[in-house]
């Protein structure tokens, strides 16, 4: 059982900051939209990342590195003084400049101290059955989410869906590669349904689409990997590719079966519909 997750808040937050005359915010939300922070989005009264830490918490996770900026006041005052976790230990790790999600798991390498460890996004909220199941796993993993699921149960458009990862698997459920922004992909609901060889394997048999979340259960191994990604076509030392690459050296990542609804923050016009769908439940970090 893993009890580690790290938890990736250091991005820029440039959907975020940009402005949206259709997005309805209070003037608390639109004071931390325009920090680009949107872990500290404050929705029902809590800030986004107390619902992460709560369902982290919930899946049996213990120790959260929160990876974050350098200038981090804000985030260590409220977890520290305001509101400290009760659930969880909480540690902060700087990621000196914003140049991808790799980069920011080899900043926590002295944090992770040669222990597996979940990675999580800080603007996607996952079901807890699913990082239950993550934590359980006894080697590297990931969840293959349906795509269809995802567009009936999550607050995520068919079209922001449509240019997520697909994992290709094989019968075992072992991932043989992450598939970025495929020329080809299966339609969506609601889409023209067509057969193509681009779908990638089902986790549990047959074909589908099948997409990445980025959630990852992760181990020493990934370092490695980390450290030698190139850069991606977006100048980022991107996870998705780390993983690749591993799995290109030899590491076997494990894949099961996912279902929604995956909580998407990426933009001022997800807070109303996120905080709706989360207005009867309490954090408890």
């Amino acid at each position: 059982m893993t009890e580690r997750a790290i938890v990736l808040a250091r991005g820029l937050g440039t959907r975020m900051r940009a402005p949206d005359s259709s997005a309805h915010l209070t003037p608390e939300q639109q004071r931390a939209a325009e920090t680009g922070v949107k872990a500290m989005m404050p929705l029902n009264g809590h800030p986004f990342l107390d619902f992460i830490l709560s369902s982290l918490a919930d899946a049996g996770i213990r120790r959260v590195a929160l990876v974050v900026a350098p200038d981090h006041s804000a985030l260590r005052r409220y977890y520290q003084l305001d509101a400290p976790p009760t659930r969880v230990q909480l540690d902060f790790v700087v990621q000196e400049a914003p140049i991808g999600t790799a980069n920011a798991v080899l900043a926590a390498e002295t944090w992770a101290a040669g222990h597996p460890f979940l990675t999580v996004n800080a603007d996607n909220l996952y079901p807890v059955p699913v990082l239950a199941e993550l934590a359980s796993l006894s080697e590297p993993g990931l969840p293959a989410f349906e795509a269809e699921d995802l567009v009936q149960s999550s607050n995520i458009p068919a079209e922001r869906i449509s240019s997520f990862a697909i994992l290709d698997v094989d019968e075992s459920g072992y991932l043989l590669e992450i598939v970025e922004k495929p020329d080809k992909v299966l339609p969506l609901a609601g889409e023209n349904h067509k057969t193509n060889g681009h779908g990638g394997h089902n986790p549990n048999g047959g074909r589908g689409r099948f997409i990445s979340m980025n959630c990852w259960r992760l181990d020493r191994r990934i370092i490695d990997a980390c450290r030698e990604v190139p850069k991606s076509a977006r100048g980022e030392f991107e996870l998705p590719e780390a993983v690749g690459l591993a799995v290109r050296l030899g590491v076997a990542f494990k894949t099961f079966r996912a279902r929604g609804p995956v909580l998407d923050l990426s933009t001022r016009a997800d807070a109303a519909d996120v905080a709706r769908r989360l207005a009867a439940t309490t954090p408890r970090p």
